[in-house]
């Protein structure tokens, strides 16, 4: 986008079923309808949180699920009549709709108010139309029957929502992205043990899983390396036990909240490793990338649109694969550094915030 001020687009409700953009436990998807109201506001609109109202439901306990179907009905009440004693936004925004977390408020208020509803990385999942999650699968099918736009950040799941759409629904593709803020500090010279990073929460299932990846591809890594963890949480001691065999070469760091922080973290590394096993895409590949800082992973779908061409997908399961890959990168450190460098301009170009801002305008301009 130009650097002139954008007009003034209007007012947008704002929902995160899953997590409120200002929720206290930082996480992927916090970090994304952050971002997603970012993006909106330089293209000049004014997105305001609609409702912190969390339908979140992990384990499919149907009578937990009647719980938040009862809440979400008072709160739409709620928002409706506050909408129309005040004025109704120009639109509805939801981030993130699918079976475990479907918006069980913005399709209401959206009728009564006579507004598009649009719906960012939705996804559809017909089997789960019976069992446990079906009221909460159905009300996900639902909502995204009435999305005048789907935007979906990846490949994944495209089929179906195409497959699905009602007439006239738009699916648009958006690009995961990042806001890169001031440009990067220069690199510590590439000297000494070649410098790794990893960043994300320990917690069980697919996150253990690709921990316990990476800890078997160093395990076959050869030369002088040093790796530090920037997370925390349930598996912490899991994770522990799967890097001990490593001994000090590993550096466990814990949580780091501060956005500024972590940016330092990324900055000190030359290569950024995480397998990624079925990420979603991943944030922390968009954000190491930004911060200059080459990404390996495991070539999965998702993921592998998010890592930029200067960088490494390494087979899934293949720890051997895995270790080459970073060889094969730290073969030239200088080389390495002007890699960083260009998968920073990648992702400027590729998965910025400016970008994204540029597709959403487009797109919500032709409803409202």
């Amino acid at each position: 986008m130009s650097g002139e001020a954008p007009p003034e687009r209007g007012l947008i409700a704002f929902y995160a079923p899953m997590k409120a953009p200002d929720h206290p436990n930082p996480s992927g998807d916090r970090r994304i309808a952050r971002l997603m109201m970012r993006a909106l506001e330089r293209g000049g609109w004014t997105p305001r949180l609609a409702s912190r109202f969390r339908a979140h439901q992990r384990d499919g306990n149907p009578a937990a699920q009647d719980m938040l179907f009862q809440e979400a009905e008072r709160i739409a009440d709620g928002l409706i009549r506050r909408f129309r004693e005040e004025g109704a936004p120009k639109l509805w925004f939801t981030y993130h709709c699918y079976y475990k977390a479907p918006d069980l408020i913005g399709p209401a208020v959206a009728r009564a108010l006579s507004i598009p509803y649009v719906v960012a990385e939705g996804y559809r999942a017909k089997k789960r139309l019976v069992g446990p999650y079906a009221r909460f699968a159905n009300a996900a099918e639902r909502a995204l029957d009435e999305a005048r736009i789907i935007f979906h950040l990846t490949h994944r799941g495209l089929d179906a929502l195409v497959r699905d759409r009602t007439e006239g629904q738009q699916i648009v593709y958006l690009p995961p992205f990042t806001a890169l803020g001031d440009e990067p500090a220069p690199k510590p010279a590439p000297e000494g043990p070649l410098r790794l990073l990893t960043v994300a929460m320990m917690r069980k299932g697919d996150k253990t899983a690709s921990f316990h990846a990476l800890a078997a591809a160093l395990a076959r890594l050869g030369g002088d390396w040093r790796l530090d963890v920037v997370g925390d949480g349930e598996s912490r001691a899991e994770v522990e036990a799967a890097f001990a065999p490593l001994g000090a070469r590993v550096r466990l760091l814990g949580r780091i909240d501060d956005r500024d922080a972590l940016r330092v973290a990324y900055e000190a590394a030359e290569v950024f490793v995480w397998p990624g096993v079925n990420e979603a895409f991943g944030m922390v590949y968009l954000e190491s990338q930004a911060a200059g800082t080459v990404a390996v992973a495991e070539d999965r779908e998702g993921v592998r649109e998010v890592v930029a061409p200067m960088g490494r997908l390494a087979p899934p399961d293949d720890p051997a694969a895995f270790a080459a890959a970073i060889s094969e990168l730290a073969a030239n450190r200088a080389a390495l550094g002007a890699a960083g460098e260009a998968a920073r301009a990648w992702m400027k170009t590729h998965h910025g915030v400016n970008a994204a801002a540029a597709r959403l305008d487009v797109a919500l301009g032709s409803l409202a």
